[in-house]
């Protein structure tokens, strides 16, 4: 069913300029560049499940918006006033705050807190949390990313997310990887246990025990894990665990091997030995996306339930523990449900991309 016609909206030039000006600063409050740049995609025609959609919110929000500039313009995008007290602090102050948070830095620091935001804007300590709270600032939080920068990307992620979305007939699709150097370490002194109103705690400090290197094979239907330590981690042993898989796979199924382009899985020994088995597939992961490979996630567990808070005074105690770990695994296998399709896992890139790409670069 048709949408109904929309009123159209007419932008002057001013008003475009300064709409393209709050949706251009990727530093300032998002919230207003957002309702900016629902504005100018409405300006051009669109309807509100298109924008919606360019945009990545709610066709409601497009609505909204789109409904308030018609009414009042600029003035229109603004936060109303709420009940309460009347405000101390006007808007062109707060701006100044949020402005000097997102673009500049103290020069004793590499970054405002909120005592000496307080001491430069001449504001209480108090007010200033108040807005970096309003606004959802967080200075003193840093969190970490990655891009993959392979040239094979998109190509990769379709193979590899491919065979986990619609698996084969007569194969197994096995996930593979290393966890190397993982540490056996022993505590300086004992821990002390967990009691009510205090957690388990644990010396800071740690004596060496040496390392091993786990070697792992995740059945992606089924759940099951095919692994053995090793005491190094070279080609070699690498080599010697495919001749693991080999014996564990029954010899009427295809084998499609997922695994990252690591020096370790490139020798000629290990080329060799794939190029005599033609039954091998192998499906290389993106650089820098060891996300998706899903037997990391079986690291992960791993390292969670037993090698984080584990006491291991020997290398033999730490294979031990890992090897009883997997058997456990494998008594009640569950596997990992993918959901996320190739094509939702690249426009989700392409949307992190495009909102930290500043505006000069993108518009090239």
């Amino acid at each position: 069913m048709a949408e109904r016609r929309q009123a159209e909206i007419g932008l002057m030039e001013a008003e475009r300029a300064e709409l393209r000006g709050l949706a251009a600063r990727r530093n300032t409050a998002q919230a207003l560049a957002l309702r900016a740049r629902i504005v100018l995609a409405s300006a051009t025609g669109a309807q509100h499940k298109q924008v919606a959609a360019e945009l990545g919110c709610d066709p409601q929000t497009v609505r909204k918006w789109r409904g308030r500039f018609l009414e009042r313009r600029l003035d229109g995008l603004r936060d109303e006033p709420r009940s309460g007290a009347p405000r101390t602090v006007g808007d062109e102050r707060v701006e100044a705050v949020l402005v000097r948070t997102l673009e500049s830095a103290p020069s004793d620091a590499t970054h405002w807190s909120s005592r000496g935001m307080a001491r430069a804007s001449g504001l209480s300590v108090s007010t200033v949390q108040r807005i970096w709270r309003a606004f959802g600032l967080q200075p003193h939080r840093l969190e970490t990313f990655k891009l993959s920068t392979d040239p094979d990307f998109v190509a990769k992620v379709r193979d590899v997310v491919g065979l986990y979305m619609a698996p084969p007939d007569r194969a197994l699709v096995l996930c593979v990887d290393e966890k190397s150097q993982i540490q056996a370490l022993d505590r300086s002194q004992p821990m002390l246990p967990m009691r009510p109103g205090q957690p388990a705690r644990r010396s800071h400090d740690y004596q060496r025990h040496g390392t091993t290197s786990l070697f792992a094979a995740l059945d992606v239907a089924t759940g099951r894990v095919i692994g053995k330590c090793y005491p190094r981690h070279r080609a070699a042993e690498f080599r010697r665990f495919l001749d693991e898989i080999e014996a564990a796979v029954p010899a009427g199924l295809d084998v499609h091997l997922v695994m990252d382009n690591y020096a370790t899985h490139k020798t000629r020994v290990v080329r060799d030995w794939l190029a005599k088995r033609p039954r091998w597939h192998v499906h290389l992961t993106p650089t820098s996306a060891s996300w998706i490979n899903q037997v990391e996630r079986f690291f992960a567990l791993l390292t969670d339930k037993r090698i984080r808070r584990g006491v291991h005074r020997s290398v033999a105690s730490l294979n031990a523990d890992i090897a009883a770990f997997i058997e456990r695994h494998n008594a009640d296998p569950k596997p990992f449900r993918w959901t996320k399709s190739a094509d939702h896992i690249l426009a989700s890139v392409e949307r992190f991309c495009l909102r930290n790409t500043p505006a000069d670069a993108a518009s090239q």
